[in-house]
């Protein structure tokens, strides 16, 4: 494992909601950084670092859109 993971590096785990940050965003990182660092107190960093060798970013919890999931099942197929 490397010295220098960084889990966290492409979050913004700041309190304060940004200025060009709608409230519906911002209760929306709030919602997804509490589950972040509930994972991440649950597993331990050495889990956590398996879990996620690239660090972990707010795309991870993106649904994919339907034509996403069709051409997913089409190229499985």
């Amino acid at each position: 494992m490397t010295e220098n993971y960084s889990a966290f590096k492409d979050l913004d785990l700041n309190n304060a909601r940004n200025e060009n940050e709608t409230r519906e965003e911002y209760k929306l990182r709030k919602k997804r950084n509490r589950k972040i660092l509930e994972i991440y107190n649950n597993v331990g960093r050495e889990k956590f670092q398996q879990m996620f060798p690239e660090g972990i970013n707010y795309k991870m919890f993106e649904q994919p859109t339907k034509e996403e999931t069709n051409e997913q099942n089409k190229t499985t197929s």
